[in-house]
């Protein structure tokens, strides 16, 4: 039985920052009433202080598209290993702001784009979190997997360590 901890203010931004740092890879959804839902890994750029996420992206993409049609979006980041999982609800908005493209650039954003980050084409995407709900995991999940065993062994209901709830920001 895992616990519920809803979060607000500066701790929802911190475990928000928290879970997608470190994992990182995200599955970005648009068009959110669209089935199937428009849905595209993304790489996370950055969580600032504020708890906006913070994506490079194509000019020419279908995302940029759709945010610029409809600007809520879903992102999903899981990591199995350390079950760690965040769900977040925002509003995107496209930036072609030159100094924050410099700051977010990496090495590897190259790969989509010719000219590197003076592509014409290089935006980011800011998503500022509206709604969140995370599942994660007080002491790891290998801790939590021989609680649920110990558990099971004795037929007890126990607390596994893992913990969920509403992120407010």
């Amino acid at each position: 039985m895992g616990n519920f901890e809803n979060l607000s203010q500066q701790e929802a931004i911190a475990k928000i920052k928290e879970l997608a740092e470190d994992i990182k890879i995200c599955m970005f959804c648009t068009e959110l009433s669209v089935r199937p839902i428009p849905t595209r890994p993304m790489s996370l750029q950055e969580v600032d202080d504020n708890g906006n996420l913070w994506f490079i992206s194509s000019a020419k993409s279908n995302k940029n598209f759709e945010i610029k049609h409809d600007d809520e979006v879903q992102l999903m980041f899981a990591k199995n290993a350390d079950a760690h999982f965040l769900s977040l609800f925002g509003k995107a908005v496209i930036y072609k702001d030159k100094a924050h493209i410099d700051e977010v650039w990496t090495p590897i954003a190259k790969t989509w784009f010719e000219e590197g980050k003076n592509d014409p084409d290089v935006t980011i995407i800011k998503v500022e979190p509206k709604e969140a709900y995370y599942w994660d995991t007080k002491e790891g999940k290998m801790i939590t997997m021989l609680r649920w065993a110990a558990g099971a062994i004795v037929g007890n209901s126990i607390d596994d360590g893992s913990r969920e709830g509403r992120l407010n920001v």
